[in-house]
């Protein structure tokens, strides 16, 4: 497939970061070293008073300046509420965001700390307080330009995309489309069962930032609007017993701040099925950007694209059998969630994960 170059970030060389950041109006030192990050790109900068900040330059064509911006609003709003976050810098000349060329371009002051290697009951219900409270700035006001977590966007919109660019085996390809389009069925009456609000939409632990005792989240790139269980099962994705302890620990400690909708914990296999298909979609959209295939070797060969079939095929048997929602006081008898325990890891869901 032909590289996209305005999809890419060809133009941006150390030295155009940091004329970047002397543009907005900040003297700068010249350190500039690249963060861990895929889909945009993300360098930590010294300015000249010593202080370190973080710089995000946005994948160009993904999303609009207003989307952008709506990201920004939300990091302020939850910012003043207290709500441990990382909001953007507000630059010289009244705005957030800035561009250089067709790049956009946005600051953070830098926060300390590492990602947790995994949560337990203390820090899961620590992590819902933080979550319930990040929920009731979320539905205090709308998004109108932000996604929508639903089947079309999420699952067909992927799914067109695979078929107009030829990607899949044809071996496969009526198995894999069946499947995902299954899984857009059972999203479309599932999803109505809840309200929706604006939501983090991609809070696994990696984008959890501990230190000294206080929780804090990152990476707000994908925000949208959509149920809040969203933001609970990509943080505890195991359908194991002590995933179950665990979220039990977690809407008690979101409870303390807002109610929980037990209707969301049927959407969770959906929810599932809906990231698989468009992990799978956002590694096939990016294939064309070296970094992707560096990080992803495997990617799209017929035995990447067997497994995935599969794991969609699986994915669909467990939602079929999960028709009727889980209770939390399923949850307080500690019992398992449907399907088996090891079928997928995290590099299945997480955008941008890395093991250590």
């Amino acid at each position: 497939m032909p590289a996209a170059p305005t999809d890419l970030f060809l133009s941006l060389t150390p030295e155009r970061v940091l004329l970047a950041i002397t543009a907005a109006g900040l003297e700068c030192r010249s350190l500039c070293y690249p963060l861990n990050s895929y889909e945009n790109r993300v360098y930590e900068i010294e300015l000249v008073d010593g202080e370190r900040v973080v710089a995000k330059f946005y994948r160009p064509q993904r999303w609009s300046r207003e989307q952008i911006l709506e990201e920004h609003r939300f990091l302020a709003e939850l910012h003043e509420a207290e709500v441990p976050v990382c909001p953007m810098r507000m630059l010289p000349g009244g705005s957030t965001l800035r561009r250089t060329e067709h790049i956009y371009y946005a600051l953070a002051d830098r926060r300390g700390g590492r990602a947790p290697d995994e949560l337990d009951a203390r820090d899961a219900e620590r992590l819902g307080m933080l979550v319930g409270r990040m929920h009731n700035v979320g539905a205090s006001h709308g998004a109108g330009s932000r996604r929508r977590l639903d089947a079309d966007q999420f699952v067909r919109r992927t799914i067109g995309w695979l078929e107009s660019h030829a990607t899949l085996p044809t071996h496969l390809e009526t198995r894999y489309l069946t499947a995902a389009e299954s899984i857009a069925r059972a999203a479309d009456r599932c999803l109505q069962r809840v309200d929706h609000h604006r939501i983090h939409a991609d809070l696994h632990v990696g984008n959890v930032l501990y230190r000294d005792g206080r929780l804090r989240v990152l990476d707000f790139d994908d925000m949208a609007i959509g149920p809040a269980v969203q933001d609970l099962w990509l943080a505890l994705p195991g359908r194991d017993e002590e995933t179950g302890r665990l979220r039990r620990h977690f809407i008690r400690g979101y409870e303390q701040f807002r109610h929980f909708d037990d209707a969301g914990l049927g959407l969770i296999e959906v929810l599932r099925g809906m990231r698989l298909v468009r992990y799978a979609g956002w590694l096939a959209r990016r294939w064309h950007d070296p970094a992707f295939r560096t990080g992803w070797p495997h990617f799209g060969t017929p035995e990447y694209w067997e497994g995935e079939t599969r794991d969609l095929e699986e994915q669909v048997e467990v939602i079929s059998r999960d028709e009727s929602p889980p209770s939390r006081h399923e949850f307080d008898a500690g019992a398992p969630l449907a399907g088996d325990t090891d079928l997928l890891d995290n590099s299945d869901y997480f955008w941008d994960w890395e093991e250590e």
